[in-house]
């Protein structure tokens, strides 16, 4: 499975930017699906993800209520709309998936939040 994330960039606080990313190889064995993130000097952390088969969407807590995660499963997509940004927002988002017990990575896309 390959991973492409684009739409990163630069927004100001309160903005809105969309990611997007695409899945390529053997996406039929995808189970699920989402974003990470990493700050600068921080730990990689889970943003949402999204089951393809069956399951709940899920959230981290600092993105809830500002973020929406969202697939096209006939064109291989994956988005995520952020809205509402603010400063701790800013991080490189890379796209995720999980097959069988494997984890495969796009290679990030940089998102910065303005104050």
């Amino acid at each position: 499975v390959q991973l492409q994330a684009s739409g990163g960039g630069l927004a100001q606080a309160g903005g809105s930017l969309r990611v997007s990313c695409a899945a390529s190889g053997s996406t039929f064995g995808i189970n699920a699906i989402g974003w990470y993130r990493q700050a600068p000097g921080k730990q990689r952390e889970l943003v949402a993800t999204i089951p393809i088969r069956g399951g709940r969407t899920m959230y981290a807590d600092s993105v809830k209520g500002r973020f929406t995660i969202s697939r096209d499963n006939a064109n291989n997509m994956l988005y995520l709309q952020m809205n509402s940004l603010k400063p701790e927002d800013t991080a490189v988002y890379y796209c995720w998936a999980k097959v069988g017990s494997s984890n495969y990575w796009g290679q990030g896309t940089l998102v910065t939040v303005s104050s």
